[in-house]
C-alpha cells in the first residue's frame, strides 16, 4: 500500500469515528465502510500456527484490533455474541423471557445513549481502536453471509464500552437476580430467574505465581498464568503492530486486548480478589403525596425513577417489550427490598476507564510503566500478579477501592440514612495490599488474601482495612505456598510441575478425622465391617490425586457429599466447610457419607474400587454454551479434580443427566509458564482447542496434552512459527 492509500485509509477512519457513532456506517454510505473494511484488511496479516492459534500482525494498532476481532470471530462468533447480548442487556431478545430480568439488571447500569456519550468523551486513539474492532466484526459478518446473528446484525463502536474488562464474573452480577424479579416482577415474567443455589459450583477464580531471578536457575524471572473460568471461556492468539504492540496470551471472547498474558518484557496474571468493592445500602423510604423520598442524615432526598423497557422474545417468536419503572439513590439503584426497606447496589462504573486500562497495561514495559497505567483505578475484582525482564516481582490488589469508615460490616447491607457509611474517595494505590521484590524472591494469589502473598514477607493484616478482603485463606494457597518456599533453582519446567503439583492439603485435613472416626467405632457398628477395605485404602493413601488412585475418587466423592450436606449450616456458623466438616461433623456422619459414596460407586461401576480417571473426564461434542455430556461418547481421564480440595490445578466436574461419570466444565482453562530474559520463553495449553467449530481439527486438539498438563511451546517469534505455520491470510 502507498503512502497516499495508507493515509487516505487513516482519514476514512477518522470520518467514521466521528461522524458514526450511533449507526457505525461511514459518512458516505454502506458502500465506502465497505471499501474501509477492505482496505484495513490489507493492512492485516493472519498466521494461523499448527495448533490453530491466530498470530496477527497489523501496521497499527487499529490495524491489529481489526485483525484480532476477525479472527475471533472465525474461530467463535457465537461466543462473541452472547458475551455482547449479555453485557448489553439483549440476552432476552434472543432467549425469551427467561433472561428477562438478567437484561433489566444490566440495564439499571448500562444503556446504548450512556456509552455512546462516553464513546464521544474517549481519548481519539480509544475511539479508532473501538472503531476497528466494529469493522473487524462487522466485514466477518459481510464477508461470511451464512453466519446468522443471534440479535446483533451490525455491531457499533461504542458497544465495546458494554464489556470493557475480561475478568469471569462482572460485579453487575453481585445483584442478585431473585431479589430483582421479587421487587420489580409485580406478576410479571418467569420465575425461572430466582437464583439457585449450587453448594458444589467450583470455586471460579485462578493461580498466579511470580519467582524472581535469585530463586531461577536462569536468574530471570518467571510467571505462571493460570485461570479458573468456565471452560472456552476465552481465546488464545497472539496481536502485533508496527506501533510497538506485541502481545500474547488469553483474550475474553469478543475484547481486542489481551487480558491475561505477557509482552517480551511484562507478564501479568489476574486472580480474582477478595476486596469488598461492591456494597449494599438499606434505603429508608417516605412517600410524600405522589413523590418518593429517602432519609439521608436529616434530610429527605427525593428518590430517582426512570423507565425501562425491556425486549424479548415471546414464546410465538415476536418480539415484544415489557416496561419497568425502576428507582436510583445516589448510593446506586434499587435491586430489592429487605424488611421493608429498600436495596440500593453501589459499584464501579468506568468503562471507558476500565477499557483504556486493559489495553494500555498490555504495551507497559517495565514496572513502572505498568503502574502508571494502573493508575487509571480502574480494576475492582482482580489482584495482579506481575513479572518482568527487568527481573522485578510484584502482588497489586485492585485499584478501584473506594474508601469507607471501617467501624461499618460491609460485608453486611449497611444503613444508607447514614452518610458516615458512604464512600469517601479512593483509595490511593499504596494506601492497598502491596509488594515488589520481596526477599523470600516469590509472589502468589490463588483467589485468596494477600496476606500470605510472600510467606513472612506477605502484606501485615492488621494494617489494613476489613474491607481490602473478605476471602481469607484457602487450600490452594496453603498449598502453593508448601511448593514456592525454599526452591532456588526453577526453570519453565519446574514451575510447570509446580502448578500441577499433586497434593490436596484438604484431604490431609479432613481423611484423618474420617480414619479416627472408623477407629473410634465401637466394633459393633453395623458400619465397622462393611467399610473395612475402603477405610484400608484411605489409611494408606498420600493424599495426592492421580487418574490410577482409588483412593481420591473416594476422598473427593465423600467430601462432595458432605459439602452438600454441611454447606448452609456452616454458613449459618460463619465457618468454611472445611472447618464444619472437620470440626462439627459426628463420626457417624462421616461414615455415613462414606458408605453412600461405595454404594453409589458399586451401583454405578459394578464395584467401588474404581480409579479416579475412569470417573473424572474431559469431553467436548459440541460448542454449545450450555454443554452436554454422554458416557457412550470419547472421553479423556483427567487426574486433578477440583480446587476446592486444594489442587492447584483444577478441574470442576460433576455429573449430568443420563451420565455416570463426572464431566469438567470449569476450571484450568488457560496455562502458560513465562520466562523473561533477553527474549521470552513460554510454553502453554489452552482448553480443548481453540475453534468453537466441532469440524475443525483444532476443536478438541488440545485435549490430551490439558489433561495431562503437557504445555506445548509458545510461537512467540517469527522465527518460532517457521515450519509451524497452517496457513498465512489476510481477512477476507
Amino acid at each position: 500500500m502507498t503512502v497516499l492509500m495508507r493515509i487516505c485509509a487513516l482519514a476514512l477512519a477518522a470520518i467514521c469515528t466521528q461522524g458514526c457513532v450511533s449507526t457505525g456506517q461511514s459518512a458516505g454510505g454502506a458502500g465506502n465502510e465497505t471499501d474501509r473494511w477492505r482496505m484495513q484488511a490489507q493492512n492485516t496479516t493472519i498466521v494461523r500456527d499448527d495448533w490453530g492459534i491466530a498470530h496477527i500482525h497489523g501496521r497499527s494498532d487499529r490495524d491489529a484490533v481489526f485483525g484480532m476481532i476477525y479472527a475471533q470471530a472465525e474461530d467463535d462468533f457465537n461466543r462473541i455474541e452472547t458475551n455482547y447480548i449479555t453485557a448489553l442487556g439483549r440476552l432476552s431478545e434472543a432467549e425469551g423471557e427467561t433472561a428477562l430480568y438478567q437484561d433489566l439488571r444490566m440495564q439499571l447500569f448500562i444503556t446504548p445513549e450512556a456509552l455512546q456519550s462516553q464513546f464521544r468523551e474517549s481519548p481519539p486513539w480509544l475511539q479508532g481502536l473501538m472503531v476497528a474492532w466494529a469493522d473487524g466484526l462487522n466485514f466477518y459478518l459481510h464477508t461470511h453471509p451464512a453466519v446468522k446473528p443471534r440479535v446483533i446484525q451490525h455491531f457499533e463502536p461504542w458497544m465495546a464500552l458494554s464489556f470493557s474488562e475480561g475478568s469471569i464474573g462482572a460485579d453487575i452480577e453481585r445483584a442478585p437476580l431473585g431479589l430483582l424479579e421479587a421487587f420489580y416482577g409485580r406478576g410479571k415474567g418467569s420465575r425461572a430467574t430466582a437464583d439457585s443455589s449450587d453448594p458444589l459450583r467450583e470455586p471460579r477464580g485462578s493461580n498466579g505465581f511470580a519467582i524472581a531471578p535469585a530463586n531461577t536457575q536462569n536468574h530471570h524471572a518467571l510467571l505462571l498464568i493460570n485461570p479458573h473460568t468456565s471452560f472456552y471461556f476465552r481465546s488464545e492468539l497472539q496481536a502485533t503492530s508496527d506501533e510497538g504492540l506485541n502481545v500474547y496470551g488469553a483474550v475474553t471472547w469478543g475484547q481486542f486486548f489481551v487480558y491475561q498474558g505477557f509482552n517480551e518484557r511484562v507478564g501479568w496474571m489476574h486472580t480474582s480478589s477478595g476486596l469488598d468493592a461492591v456494597d449494599f445500602f438499606l434505603e429508608t423510604i417516605i412517600k410524600k403525596g405522589e413523590r418518593l423520598y429517602y432519609k439521608y442524615g436529616r434530610q429527605l432526598r427525593p428518590v430517582a425513577t426512570a423507565r425501562i423497557s425491556v425486549r424479548y422474545r415471546a414464546s410465538d417468536g415476536e418480539m415484544r417489550s415489557t416496561v419497568f419503572t425502576v428507582y436510583r439513590t445516589h448510593h446506586g439503584p434499587i435491586i430489592g427490598e429487605r424488611n421493608g426497606q429498600w436495596l440500593a447496589i453501589g459499584l464501579m462504573q468506568r468503562p471507558v476507564q476500565q477499557l483504556r486500562q486493559s489495553f494500555e497495561l498490555t504495551k507497559a514495559h517495565d514496572y513502572a510503566s505498568f503502574m502508571k497505567v494502573m493508575e487509571l483505578r480502574a480494576n475492582s475484582s482482580n489482584n495482579t500478579i506481575f513479572a518482568d525482564a527487568d527481573g522485578d516481582i510484584a502482588y497489586l490488589h485492585p485499584q478501584f477501592i473506594p474508601r469507607r469508615d471501617d467501624r461499618f460490616d460491609y460485608t453486611q447491607p449497611v444503613d444508607g440514612s447514614d452518610p458516615a457509611t458512604d464512600w469517601q474517595g479512593l483509595h490511593a494505590l499504596q494506601e492497598a495490599p502491596h509488594l515488589l521484590n520481596p526477599s523470600n524472591g516469590w509472589i502468589m494469589n490463588t483467589n485468596d488474601w494477600p496476606y500470605s502473598a510472600a510467606g513472612a514477607q506477605s502484606p501485615k493484616r492488621e494494617s489494613y482495612p476489613r474491607y481490602m478482603d473478605t476471602a481469607g485463606e484457602n487450600p490452594r494457597g496453603i498449598h502453593a505456598a508448601l511448593v514456592l518456599q525454599d526452591k532456588q533453582d526453577f526453570t519453565l519446567a519446574t514451575l510447570r510441575q509446580a502448578a500441577y503439583d499433586t497434593y490436596l492439603p484438604a484431604f490431609a485435613r479432613l481423611i484423618p478425622t474420617l480414619v479416627a472416626a472408623y477407629d473410634d467405632a465401637a466394633a459393633v457398628t453395623p458400619l465397622k465391617a462393611r467399610l473395612a477395605s475402603e477405610i484400608e485404602v484411605l489409611r494408606e493413601w498420600d493424599y495426592r490425586w492421580s487418574v490410577d488412585s482409588v483412593a481420591t475418587s473416594l476422598a473427593c466423592l465423600w467430601g462432595d457429599a458432605l459439602w452438600q450436606e454441611v454447606e448452609k449450616s456452616a454458613k449459618e456458623a460463619k465457618l468454611s466447610p472445611y472447618d464444619y466438616i472437620a470440626e462439627r461433623t459426628s463420626g457417624e456422619q462421616k461414615l455415613a457419607a462414606l458408605a453412600a459414596v461405595s454404594d453409589r460407586l458399586t451401583q454405578d461401576f459394578g464395584m467401588w474400587r474404581i480409579a479416579w480417571g475412569e470417573i473424572n473426564r474431559f469431553q467436548r461434542l459440541t460448542d454449545d454454551i450450555s454443554p452436554a455430556f454422554s458416557d457412550a461418547e470419547a472421553s479423556i481421564p483427567v487426574g486433578f479434580p477440583s480446587g476446592r480440595w486444594g489442587s492447584l490445578a483444577s478441574f470442576g466436574a460433576r455429573r449430568y443427566e443420563g451420565t455416570k461419570k463426572y464431566y469438567g466444565t470449569s476450571g484450568n482453562t488457560f496455562v502458560a509458564v513465562v520466562e523473561f530474559g533477553d527474549k521470552v520463553s513460554a510454553r502453554a495449553i489452552s482448553m480443548g482447542g481453540e475453534s468453537g467449530d466441532p469440524a475443525s481439527a483444532h476443536f478438541d486438539d488440545q485435549g490430551v496434552r490439558y489433561a495431562d498438563g503437557d504445555l506445548r511451546e509458545v510461537y512467540f517469534y517469527p522465527s518460532q512459527l517457521e515450519g509451524h505455520t497452517e496457513r498465512e491470510y489476510h481477512p477476507h
